[in-house]
């Protein structure tokens, strides 16, 4: 597990040009913190003083979080990301379940009704591009949220993926920290009926990187 956490990295998809610098380990600098605006997307550092998690453009001043937390399935074939995943999620008050391939993603959606799934797309049995396009086709699962959470960092992947009917990208490796608050601020616009906007906010995003 600790491999997996040593090296935050992120992808500036924003960046007409794309550098790479040494990454820091988690030890060294406390967790960097890398969330991208609105989207929910892992992508640019945080400014100094912006709370984690706080998409830009949402309102300034401090306002009450929610705190009635929701059910989060987590979609990975890797035991150790769920793991990850799972103790930074129900720290931040949400419960959990778990889906090891796009099988068992599709019968937990289907039965459970998450409010949100982080979903893998390198999967066995069903890959994530798979799971996204069954939960589209069906009544009973075609609102609930999701946000794509993968190694998979091009651009033209991000891309799918907003095309697939994600709200938002993560890339591996991650900070599990931010992870859990993007998935706070974007479960919490996804109750006010903020799904659309932030797939607009996203496309935009992506078309013309800003």
């Amino acid at each position: 597990m600790s491999k997996l956490l040593s090296r935050p990295r992120v992808t500036h998809l924003r960046e007409p040009q794309r550098t790479r610098r040494a990454r820091p380990s988690l030890g060294e600098r406390g967790r960097e913190a890398f969330l991208g605006p609105r989207t929910g997307r892992l992508g640019e550092r945080r400014r100094s003083g912006e709370p984690a998690g706080s998409p830009r453009g949402a309102g300034g001043g401090s306002s009450a979080r929610d705190t009635s937390g929701g059910r989060i399935l987590i979609v990975d074939d890797e035991t150790a990301i769920r793991l990850v995943c799972r103790l930074n999620l129900q720290t931040a008050g949400f419960e959990t379940l778990e889906a090891g391939d796009g099988e068992a993603a599709l019968s937990l959606a289907r039965a459970e009704r998450p409010d949100l799934i982080l979903l893998d797309i390198m999967l066995p049995e069903v890959d994530g591009w798979g799971v996204a396009a069954e939960l589209a086709a069906r009544p009973e699962t075609r609102d609930i949220p999701f946000l794509f959470m993968t190694a998979r960092s091009d651009r033209i992947d991000e891309s799918r993926g907003h095309e697939a009917g994600a709200v938002g990208y993560i890339t591996k490796p991650f900070d599990p920290a931010v992870m859990a608050e993007t998935v706070r601020t974007v479960l919490e616009r996804a109750r006010r009926g903020e799904s659309d906007a932030m797939r607009r906010e996203w496309e935009r995003a992506l078309r013309y990187g800003d």
